[in-house]
């Protein structure tokens, strides 16, 4: 069966017609009255139901859109967590270079892609990758630190490797 095209289906503005309302309102309560914001989170909850082609927004409207919102939301709370940390970052900095807009965004896409990708790592693989990323220390150390082998820091830092990759290319 070919996949749904719910941009030009009655479902899809029935839907959206039904609960768009409903789910600004929602999202503002939640942002504190922030209707523009809550708008442009109502317009990405049903982009994202239209591209994810599932029909489970039409058995259950109202949780599945309020499932999707909540997601948004917590990715733009994360995404604005980044960019705040970078800010601090680049204010406590003694040089008076300022990057540019374009280089803020691409730096603050790409920690935002580097959190995703760390929050996905079980709780030790991500330990290691950050022992041996962050604080650069060499996998023997890693693994007294850890109480590993060096072949489990090895196997581990494989892992966050290809959790890299994965997120990176994906």
């Amino acid at each position: 069966m070919p996949p749904v095209n719910y941009a030009s289906s009655d479902e899809f503005v029935s839907l959206y017609r039904e609960h768009h309302g409903w789910l600004v309102q929602m999202l503002r309560r939640r942002l504190n009255g922030n209707a523009d914001n809550a708008a442009d989170l109502a317009h990405d909850t049903f982009e994202r139901v239209m591209r994810s082609e599932s029909l489970a927004a039409f058995a259950e409207p109202r949780g599945f859109l309020t499932t999707v919102a909540k997601r948004l939301l917590i990715d733009q709370s994360r995404r604005r967590a980044i960019e705040q940390a970078y800010l601090e970052t680049l204010a406590a900095r003694s040089e008076d270079v300022e990057p540019g807009p374009e280089t803020h965004a691409l730096v603050v896409e790409a920690l935002d892609a580097i959190c995703r990708m760390m929050e996905q790592l079980p709780p030790r693989v991500r330990r290691v990758f950050v022992l041996a990323q962050v604080e650069g220390l060499p996998y023997q150390e890693v693994a007294q630190a850890l109480g590993i082998s060096v072949q489990a820091v090895q196997r581990d830092m494989v892992k966050a490797w290809q959790q890299c990759y994965a997120v990176l290319y994906a």
